[in-house]
């Protein structure tokens, strides 16, 4: 008798455990369904990708910034206080084919005279803020003019190197 009642205690047990349980798989599956419905309703909400273009750059456009000429040998000359960047250093007259606010800017240009075959300064106006870039430097005012002039006639399409003028070095 104590056999039989061991194993109906036994019995009655499996019976409560099978019975009591749910089934693991429909909680998987439950999950499974929940998590796909998220995922269903977040890529209906989720905006469509947006063609973008591509970011062609353009070259950079040189802008003289104009300062206050002291007219001692002609108008056509600005004099100006500058300090050398980069580059070797100046004479008393020089040919300036740009000027920029931003240091990047001018030592992109002189890298390019540099493939053209020119030795370009860089020189800082602190009264202006501006990076000049110097195409060449030259002792005297006849031949910076003289080659400001051969400067703009080797570029007749670029119209930031037509803008080219002479600036004397203020001490």
């Amino acid at each position: 008798m104590k056999k039989q009642t061991i194993l109906l205690g036994i019995g009655v047990c499996l019976a409560l455990a099978f019975s009591s349980c749910k089934s693991s798989e429909s909680a998987y599956k439950k999950a499974y369904e929940k998590a796909r419905q998220q995922e269903l309703a977040e890529q209906t909400t989720t905006p469509a990708p947006v063609e973008t273009t591509p970011v062609v750059t353009a070259p950079v456009e040189t802008k003289v910034v104009e300062s206050a000429p002291v007219a001692v040998e002609s108008s056509d000359v600005r004099h100006e206080k500058v300090t050398v960047v980069s580059g070797n250093g100046l004479m008393d007259y020089s040919v300036v084919c740009g000027s920029f606010g931003i240091k990047a800017n001018a030592e992109g240009l002189k890298t390019y005279l540099e493939g053209e075959g020119y030795a370009p300064v860089i020189v800082f106006n602190a009264d202006a803020a501006t990076y000049r870039v110097v195409v060449s430097t030259h002792a005297d005012r006849a031949s910076a003019a003289s080659a400001r002039d051969a400067f703009k006639a080797k570029y007749p399409d670029r119209k930031d190197f037509q803008g080219a003028w002479l600036l004397y070095r203020v001490q």
